[in-house]
């Protein structure tokens, strides 16, 4: 996840791939963990999905998300050692967040009818960056709150937090990164600090849905939540909105299940509990926001 506090001071040392191809992906340059492997992997996800019927964009999602359970969690592969903001490609390591936006990318370019790493390269920086390109560290879309902002005027997902009863709202004024300037490397630059603040400043007093987790055991909401729905864990700190998220998937028992990049456990896993246990059981968490790829 972007605001893991344990995790936040390091950055990734990684050995990756380098392509420059404009073609891949607008002007951006694209950095791979292992090309070969990655744009492989890739394609073979999209041609076998592609194959499948769903019934909404959000079914694709899961049964993508799927693909990548036991995948190693790593924290921080987006980051480079001199805070060159590439646009990276790593489906060997994956953080709570790189994993929501993998899933999305890729059922995105199958919903596009496209089955080549070169679309879902383009897809990734579409969903990733303000406005759809990769251009610093600044634009890089860090809280989860502008991502959801973003890409809902760009007409990429929708916010269906409001879809259901009961819902609840909050105000927070959004602020963490440049209140923590010490645990991003990035923002030691002047300008990347200056670009944080300006975009922070819009999330003065911002005020948002979710659903509150005392409410999560109710069976109108339960039976709404969709496979596939992408959630926003809402967190207790005051200056942030989100700081963790994940995929619901329905169980065997019928209940709703969080798939997720876990810290704890290392790797991708669906939650043997229920997402509302889940969530009474993670203090750290008061609620969620749901998103959807637009059908």
């Amino acid at each position: 996840m972007r605001f893991n506090l344990k995790y936040i001071i390091a950055v990734s040392s990684l050995s990756l791939c380098i392509c420059n191809s404009a073609s891949a992906a607008g002007s951006s340059r694209v950095r791979f963990h292992d090309e070969g492997r990655d744009t492989t992997r890739i394609n073979e996800i999209l041609i076998d999905a592609e194959g499948h019927k769903f019934a909404n964009p959000s079914e694709c999602v899961a049964y993508i998300g799927r693909r990548f359970i036991d995948t190693p969690y790593v924290a921080h592969t987006l980051e480079s050692d001199d805070n060159t903001e590439w646009l990276t490609v790593n489906l060997d390591e994956l953080d709570c967040t790189t994993f929501v936006e993998t899933a999305l990318a890729m059922a995105y370019t199958v919903g596009e009818r496209r089955a080549s790493w070169r679309d879902y390269i383009y897809n990734l920086e579409r969903l990733r960056y303000r406005g759809g390109e990769a251009d610093g560290y600044g634009s890089r879309l860090h809280y989860i709150c502008d991502w959801i902002v973003d890409n809902v005027h760009r007409g990429n997902f929708v916010d269906a937090t409001n879809l259901f009863d009961p819902v609840s709202h909050m105000v927070r004024t959004i602020d963490f990164m440049s209140s923590n300037r010490d645990r991003y490397p990035a923002l030691k630059d002047s300008t990347s600090f200056a670009r944080i603040k300006s975009i922070e400043s819009g999330y003065r007093n911002h005020r948002f849905p979710y659903i509150k987790s005392r409410d999560l055991g109710n069976k109108a909401i339960k039976a709404k939540l969709r496979d596939g729905d992408v959630v926003g864990l809402v967190s207790s700190l005051k200056n942030l909105d989100v700081t963790h998220m994940g995929i619901i998937v329905k169980g065997d028992d019928g209940e709703p299940h969080l798939m997720h990049a876990s810290m704890s456990e290392g790797k991708v896993v669906v939650t043997k509990q229920p997402l509302n246990d889940f969530m009474r059981r993670n203090r750290q968490f008061i609620g969620i926001r749901v998103i959807r790829l637009v059908e």
